[in-house]
């Protein structure tokens, strides 16, 4: 695989950090999660999945593939283990507070002095500077609220609404790959490994900054509207017959117009005089989006389907989990993998959002059990069996 060879020390809990490894992982890297006594949080966090379900893909998805090891860095055999395992990685990924890893000796200056080639990654809610960069942020505060993202996503006049799990975290894992990959670039020519940091708060600012680029030119951006009274009848969601919604976006502000008017065999409101233009379509775009619920509101989806494809306009169907779980397309663009279930069989997954064809990954191994491997790791790093066995007695690390 593509990063065969990298070792990549992941020293984070939840779901952004461990995501962005696991991806590394994916792509071929040698990743060591280094865990509390206590275990990453989202092995509990929804409860005992594992014990009330038999499983828990929550974690399972961010945690496939890597090697789980157990170190308490509140004592100094735990912080010299992990300082060890720092000197001979090529990535230190975390998202513990700066603060803490600097009372423990495991900031980015100390470990980068034993080993200048290590890329040490932190992923924040906030930043590493700044009034509030010590603050702790999840998803759901500093990508989602904070950002703005929440605000600009209600309609105007909705009460703000939670975002699914994850989505801020996630995409903040894509952005930390990228940094990660990008510090790795530069260091093939220098030789030197760097700091680098993401935030979920840069990472949610970034996420809707095609708004926020007119925020910041004009002091304004357009609300967000209800379906029932948008801003672009073309731009919009309709419901078949049959219960089925679907969504069409225009290739620009009017393409496809009377395309659209001919699905439901109305060819009178390219005429109408309410209709005739993209201002007049803008000023009724209320009472177009009535007309175009009354006709699609006569077809049953497939048919819809159907006279939509053969007009090539841009539109898909709104789906439910089960819908995208057995969608074949999503399949055919390499969205799902098969993780080792450890009894002979597997279980399907969630696959990093790239391919590389000829090397694609379809089946990983399984998560780590807390402190599966945590002997073979110290091996690794040159421990004999006493100084292991001590260790995990004197709870410096567990197995």
């Amino acid at each position: 695989m593509l990063l065969q060879g990298l070792r990549v020390v992941d020293f984070t809990a939840y779901i952004a950090g461990p995501g962005a490894a696991a991806i590394l992982g994916d792509w071929g890297a040698d990743v060591i999660k280094v865990e509390r006594p206590e275990g990453d949080a989202m092995r509990h966090i929804f409860g005992d999945l594992k014990t009330d379900l038999g499983a828990n893909p929550t974690f399972d998805v961010d945690n496939r593939g890597k090697r789980g090891i157990v170190l308490d860095i509140g004592k100094p055999e735990g912080r010299e283990a992990l300082a060890r395992l720092a000197a001979e990685a090529d990535v230190f990924l975390t998202n513990v507070r700066p603060a803490s890893l600097k009372k423990y000796g495991l900031d980015a200056d100390t470990l980068r002095a034993a080993n200048p080639r290590l890329v040490y990654a932190v992923i924040t809610g906030f930043g590493l500077e700044g009034p509030d960069a010590h603050k702790p942020g999840f998803d759901v505060t500093a990508f989602w609220a904070r950002a703005g993202v929440a605000a600009m996503t209600a309609p105007k006049g909705m009460d703000p609404f939670l975002l699914r799990s994850g989505v801020g975290d996630h995409t903040t894992s894509l952005a930390t790959v990228s940094a990660i990959l990008a510090a790795l670039y530069e260091r093939e020519r220098t030789g030197e490994g760097r700091l680098v940091q993401t935030s979920l708060l840069a990472t949610g600012v970034y996420v809707m900054s095609s708004d926020l680029a007119v925020q910041l030119k004009f002091g304004r951006v357009a609300s967000a509207r209800t379906r029932d009274n948008p801003i672009n009848a073309l731009a919009n969601f309709y419901r078949s017959s049959d219960g089925r919604w679907f969504v069409h976006n225009p290739r620009g502000s009017g393409g496809g117009w009377e395309a659209f008017c001919q699905v439901i065999e109305r060819p009178d409101l390219i005429t109408d005089a309410r209709f005739a233009t993209g201002k007049a379509r803008r000023e009724n775009a209320k009472a177009l989006t009535e007309e175009f619920d009354k006709g699609f509101a006569a077809l049953p989806f497939e048919e819809i389907a159907r006279r939509l494809d053969a007009a090539d306009l841009v539109w898909a169907p709104v789906q439910t989990p089960a819908d995208v779980a057995a969608d074949p397309q999503a399949e055919a663009a390499g969205a799902f993998i098969e993780i080792d279930d450890g009894q002979g069989g597997t279980t399907r997954s969630i696959a990093a959002p790239a391919r590389f064809p000829g090397v694609d990954q379809t089946r990983r191994p399984p998560s780590p059990k807390l402190g599966e491997h945590t002997r073979e790791v110290l091996r690794e790093l040159g421990y004999r069996e006493p100084e292991i066995e001590a260790m995990i007695a004197g709870g410096a690390a567990a197995a």
